[in-house]
């Protein structure tokens, strides 16, 4: 083994804005694990929308200026993407407690990104978990960014057995999570996609399935306790009478308007209305391993890439069709 071979990785790695082209593979310092870190051989990350968005700076209507501020102004401040990862322990800072090398992990680095690379360091306390036995890297590895997100937002929740939930783009990474969380928790789960893809929700446990090509739910007259909104396409305005007194619109994705008036829109209407979910921990991680291992979680892969060809999966994420989780592959 070469000297260089121990202090370097293999990562995909951007240093402008712009198309799926920018991003391209470059050999890169190693990072060291902290005290309280751990160090992870990735074997398995996603590209999500959110690698899309901070990539493309194709943000919703109205955050185009907020944007740059977080994400680096005349570059990018986090130049290697990927928000989630599945991997091995290679080794432990000295107060590192929890984890040892050779355990099996997944976990969630969010917008510190880093995961699109051979090796990545989390705090031991983070968003981190033990993998599920009965899933492969690149299943687990689903759970992560879509199963969080739909977490953190069903969490500020209360759902009674049989409380009616509508899942707008239920076929996407966050909207398949939060049908299957949604059913765990035992809600009647309504799911909004193309009707190319009602069997694979159906199958995730919703009820029902609603063709958006051919049904407006707003304007149908049925009402549902929450409404869950992984598209962006469903503000207040257009869905708040489609929502029971004291019910929720759980906005995953939204634009400015949404986020300056969802407090107004609460405060006048007694319906929370909300675009911010509660941050993850290593509790939600092991609530989603714990669904998975009991088979009430199961992942959805639409396809594999391996880090050679990042500039592929970017440009199919761009397209707006993906089915569940892109998994780019690391070994």
């Amino acid at each position: 083994m070469s000297p260089e071979a121990g202090t370097t990785m293999r990562a995909a790695v951007y240093r402008r804005f712009g198309g799926p082209e920018v991003v391209h593979v470059e050999n890169i310092p190693r990072p060291q694990p902290k005290a309280d870190e751990v160090l992870i051989r990735v074997h398995a990350s996603t590209v999500s929308v959110a690698d899309y968005r901070s990539r493309s700076l194709d943000l919703p209507p109205g955050l185009g200026f907020f944007g740059p501020l977080s994400l680096g102004i005349f570059g990018p401040r986090r130049p290697v993407l990927g928000m989630d990862l599945a991997g091995v322990v290679e080794q432990v800072g000295s107060e590192v407690s929890l984890f040892a090398p050779g355990d099996e992990v997944v976990g969630l680095r969010g917008f510190r990104f880093g995961a699109h690379a051979e090796y990545a360091v989390m705090r031991e306390t983070a968003a981190i978990a033990r993998k599920p036995a009965n899933l492969t890297f690149d299943e687990a590895v689903c759970l992560v960014f879509g199963g969080l997100t739909a977490r953190g937002f069903l969490s500020q929740v209360e759902l009674p057995a049989g409380a009616d939930v509508l899942v707008n783009g239920a076929s996407g990474s966050t909207g398949s999570a939060a049908v299957q969380i949604a059913r765990a928790m035992g809600a009647h789960v309504t799911g909004v996609s193309s009707a190319r893809n009602h069997d694979l929700v159906r199958s995730l446990g919703a009820d029902e399935v609603i063709d958006y090509a051919t049904t407006d739910f707003a304007a149908d007259g049925k009402t549902y306790d929450v409404i869950v909104d992984a598209v962006g396409n469903a503000p207040f305005a257009r869905v708040g009478a489609s929502i029971k007194p004291g019910g929720a619109l759980l906005l995953v994705v939204g634009d400015l308007h949404s986020m300056l008036t969802a407090r107004r829109d609460s405060r006048r209407s007694g319906k929370l209305v909300t675009m911010h979910g509660v941050p993850s921990t290593a509790a939600d991680v092991t609530y989603l391993v714990e669904l998975a291992e009991a088979g009430r979680f199961v992942p959805v892969i639409e396809r594999h890439y391996g880090l050679d060809e990042i500039v592929e999966a970017h440009r199919f994420v761009g397209t707006g069709r993906k089915r569940g989780n892109l998994v780019l592959r690391l070994t």
